[in-house]
């Protein structure tokens, strides 16, 4: 175990070798590229869980820690790539791959759905498990799970933000897609929403015949100042006013004219 964490897998090949900065693979004789310097292992030593207490998605570093595969309860090992080695065959049941180029779905899902059925954990790899095992994965879940391309790709990127697909394979996964649902068949319903945002009801049933919307556009009613008003002559009516003829009486002391409401004094 502490000579494999001293190792890292050729770039190139997948052997593992001794890394040091520009050190040639000692066993196929190539050099670590840059691209893949810069790339470098994954930051975690496990691998990704895919579906719980089941299918795992990781790179070849993740399948050379023999010890930590086993604290995951993981007992199956599908290679997606050729040159790999597989290191540990007395400890793990290994499926691989054999095509370089061209991606077997059909003989990589058999392996997972009897592995499902033995109900054993198996872990699907690549060298960088970002590329054809994820793809191997997303066959698998169309597959057996019957969702869409689009919604198999957005639950393994979600749990592994490192999955980038290459052309190549993207197209081999579009041709198997097409094989499962045919090409104008919508297939099931999604079993998840792809958008984040959610949709909030707060528990108020739908209104089947709504009141339609008040319009905007239709011309005011008139303002009470524009109306007509009634045949009443300016001079016929004043507001509050009551005419008073104060003819016939003297004006008191002051000018005042007398109050003519009010009782008489008593003259004792």
């Amino acid at each position: 175990m502490r000579k494999r964490e001293r190792e890292n897998p050729c770039g190139v090949c997948g052997h593992y070798h001794k890394y040091e900065e520009g050190e040639v693979c000692g066993i196929c004789g190539h050099r670590v590229p840059a691209s893949f310097e810069k790339l470098g292992p994954p930051s975690s030593a496990f691998p990704s869980e895919i579906l719980p207490d089941f299918l795992y998605l990781g790179s070849y570093d993740n399948a050379s820690r023999a010890e930590l595969l086993k604290t995951q309860g993981i007992s199956r090992v599908l290679n997606t790539v050729p040159a790999c080695q597989n290191l540990y065959k007395n400890s793990f049941t290994y499926h691989c791959l054999q095509d370089e180029k061209v991606l077997q779905f059909d003989d990589a899902t058999n392996f997972l759905e009897q592995s499902e059925r033995d109900k054993a954990r198996v872990l699907v790899h690549c060298m960088w498990g970002k590329n054809r095992s994820a793809a191997i994965i997303m066959a698998y879940l169309m597959k057996r799970k019957g969702w869409r391309l689009a919604q198999s790709y957005q639950w393994v990127k979600d749990r592994r933000p490192s999955v980038e697909l290459s052309e190549a394979v993207h197209q081999q996964l579009q041709e198997y897609e097409q094989k499962i649902f045919g090409p104008n068949n919508l297939g099931p319903a999604a079993p998840f929403a792809l958008s984040s945002t959610p949709l909030f009801g707060f528990g108020f049933p739908k209104v089947e015949n709504a009141v339609p919307a008040p319009v905007f556009d239709c011309p005011p009613a008139p303002s009470i100042f524009d109306r007509a008003s009634p045949n009443i002559s300016p001079h016929e009516f004043t507001f509050g006013a009551v005419k008073n003829d104060l003819k016939g009486f003297s004006k008191g002391p002051f000018g005042d004219p007398p109050n003519t409401t009010d009782t008489p004094m008593d003259s004792s």
